[in-house]
């Protein structure tokens, strides 16, 4: 039997009374979980405070880079030309100090990992963060170069593109990229986790799966963006497009005599100059696919090809297996 509203709100405080989470024991027993992990992970303390880089600080930095490398389409909305080299200034002076604190925190993680927390060197890695923080500052000129390019080839491969202004503004594809090319140069300063931390921002906001260790060449362009998936070790040359849902993926992944992957191996596909791959193919293992070369879609390929090859789907061989028996 419903009660009318008056009645029930009327009861809100019994019933809320009623409510017991049993909170103490809850809490007593996640602090034994977090404590048996640590130990088992042979964590040291971390004294007494968090020190690991922020998710949401590392995504206000690329909005604010973003608007640093493109301040009259990226950024303020109220923002005039005369004023676009302050507004740069001052963007760049926020995002840079933000991430001075990111890198920081994760050189002090990295030294805990390998290291005793009394003889870590602090002062030695504020300096270490400083020199990684200006390294990376004084790349972001051949990142906006990088990207132009990446923005027009975006714009001269689709016929649907306005103009280049729609591209930056609107396509996953260029986002993820632009994404990717700030995360690369962390991930060159030996900030894995910052690094990972961004390129997965740009998968949860484009569902472009980019690895921030993947080289890319410019005039880089991933048309509808849906789905790709790029290894760490890829290499891809200039001027390569693809479509949605390919993969240059790992075939296999190697192991030590202990049985643990080996990790830093070349396991991801090189494609060169000119490559355009069509929406579904896969592309797996340590092979290269030659400059001006056409994988179609669909296509599964683990065997490298040369150059000015077109691999179509219909045109490979079809392997059978004979029918077990059960």
């Amino acid at each position: 039997m419903s009660l009318p509203l008056n009645n029930f709100s009327e009861l809100l405080p019994e019933l809320h009374q009623n409510a017991n989470w049993h909170l103490a024991t809850i809490v007593a027993e996640l602090n034994q979980l977090r404590t048996q992990w640590r130990h088992s992970q042979q964590r040291p303390q971390f004294l007494g405070k968090r020190n690991l880089p922020v998710l949401e600080i590392v995504q206000s930095i690329i909005k604010i880079l973003s608007n640093a490398l493109f301040p009259m389409r990226l950024g303020s909305a109220d923002l005039h030309q005369e004023a676009e080299d302050y507004y740069v200034g001052l963007q760049l002076d926020i995002a840079l100090n933000k991430l001075l604190s990111q890198v920081r925190l994760e050189l002090i993680y990295q030294a805990y990992l390998n290291q005793p927390p009394a003889v870590i060197d602090y002062p030695f890695i504020e300096q270490e963060a400083i020199k990684r923080t200006q390294a990376f500052a004084v790349q972001l000129p051949t990142i906006r170069r990088l990207l132009d390019q990446d923005v027009l080839a975006a714009f001269k491969g689709d016929p649907a593109a306005r103009s280049v202004d729609e591209v930056l503004m609107c396509y996953p594809g260029i986002k993820a990229v632009l994404y990717h090319r700030i995360a690369h140069q962390w991930y060159r300063q030996e900030l894995p986790l910052l690094a990972r931390m961004l390129s997965e921002v740009a998968h949860s906001e484009t569902g472009v799966d980019i690895h921030p260790g993947a080289t890319i060449g410019e005039g880089f362009f991933i048309d509808h963006g849906t789905g790709v998936v790029i290894g760490e070790t890829a290499i891809i040359g200039k001027q390569v497009r693809l479509y949605q849902a390919v993969t240059l993926g790992a075939k296999s992944f190697p192991r030590d005599l202990h049985g643990n992957l080996q990790k830093g191996l070349q396991r991801h596909p090189t494609l060169e100059d000119e490559v355009v791959i069509y929406a579904g193919a896969t592309v797996l293992g340590n092979i290269t696919i030659g400059h001006h070369s056409v994988i179609g879609g669909n296509v599964w390929l683990t065997h490298s090809v040369p150059a000015h090859s077109h691999i179509l789907q219909e045109n490979l061989p079809v392997k059978t297996t004979q029918p077990q028996s059960f």
